[in-house]
């Protein structure tokens, strides 16, 4: 008699399998992600981009995979050998397992837990610890620097962004992801973001600074600190930090359309003024949805200069935490009153 029974190891099985198909298509969409930043930021700035590396340089991003790949792996003497090996990692499987409990689709989803929003604060917090631990263990001033501001910036604007999110989790009375999808369907306009305009714009500004992206890079910030908690860092090691970065970009972008522009749905209102637009595949609206956010994080970054360190905190502490505090009071208050 078997110890283990059949459904239960099909679901093992079937869950691996999906979460090898989920890390495949992360990391295809990571290496165009940077090609793509690339090209348009060269656009907006009038010129073209990579060229060289096939067709308008549509393989460069294979290119950059291979020299990363056998580039000299190089470790500071005096570095903290253990803590450094570790960091990149941590940094990196923090991220992609936020991925896991995303809802791309009904039933497309590795793991629908009803802790979904929870798991991926938590994680995201969590991929801070690489960053603290690659500064400390680098022994370098530049990235013990970018390693002490990372850990401020998050704990800044890691509680705006779960204060933001409370809203949200008040209207759809869930912490699972689908639920909060399946919420948004159940009003007329379809989505979470006109009745929390107020959340979603602290959620937005938060996970530009979650993700250490400009205006709000300054644990890299190349003018003064080099490339702060990374510069020792090549090869592979270097490849984990930039492959976290981009994929938490997807975690955040994936984010924000799940929990205020309806996920993988369309505003009733909308489909039924244009009946067509039913027909296409919820997948489709979600992946648009997703690019749209990706593209907005290179639109900023091509657009406005880096804050100040003071300015940063000044914004966090002083500005998106009392508007968050704000939004729940509203919030609740409407909650109330409307039953």
């Amino acid at each position: 008699m078997s110890i283990i029974n059949e459904p239960f190891l099909l679901n093992i099985i079937f869950a691996f399998i999906k979460s090898v198909l989920l890390v495949s298509v992360a990391m295809f969409h990571v290496a165009y992600a940077t090609f793509f930043e690339r090209k348009v930021i060269g656009h907006m700035q009038v010129r073209l981009g990579p060229m060289r590396v096939g067709p308008h340089g549509i393989l460069q991003p294979i290119a950059d995979m291979i020299k990363l790949f056998f580039k000299e792996d190089i470790i500071p003497q005096k570095a903290d050998r253990t803590v450094f090996y570790f960091a990149p990692i941590i940094s990196f499987v923090a991220a992609i397992s936020s991925l896991s409990v995303i809802p791309f689709y009904r039933d497309w989803y590795v793991a629908n837990i009803n802790i979904g929003l929870l798991f991926i604060l938590a994680m995201s917090s969590l991929g801070a610890y690489g960053i603290v631990m690659a500064g400390w263990a680098s022994n370098s001033k530049y990235a013990f620097l970018g390693g002490l501001r990372s850990s401020a910036q998050v704990l800044s604007y890691e509680i705006a962004m779960g204060l933001s999110l409370a809203g949200v989790m008040i209207m759809a009375g869930s912490l699972n992801l689908r639920e909060i999808v399946e919420a948004q369907t159940r009003l007329p306009y379809g989505m979470f973001a006109i009745p929390q305009i107020l959340g979603l714009f602290v959620f937005l500004v938060a996970a530009f600074a979650e993700t250490n992206r400009a205006p709000f890079d300054l644990p890299e910030a190349e003018s003064e600190l080099v490339a702060g908690y990374f510069a020792e860092y090549s090869g592979f090691r270097f490849a984990l930090f930039y492959a976290g970065e981009y994929i938490a970009m997807i975690v955040m972008a994936s984010l924000l359309t799940v929990c205020y522009f309806g996920g993988w749905t369309l505003p009733p209102v909308l489909v039924k003024v244009f009946p067509f637009l039913g027909a296409i595949p919820g997948i489709l609206w979600f992946v648009l949805k997703v690019y749209f956010f990706i593209f907005l994080y290179y639109w900023i970054r091509a657009t406005l200069p880096r804050y100040r360190y003071d300015q940063l905190m000044t914004i966090g502490w002083k500005v998106l935490i009392p508007l968050s505090l704000v939004n729940i009071l509203l919030t609740g208050t409407l909650k109330i009153l409307t039953g």
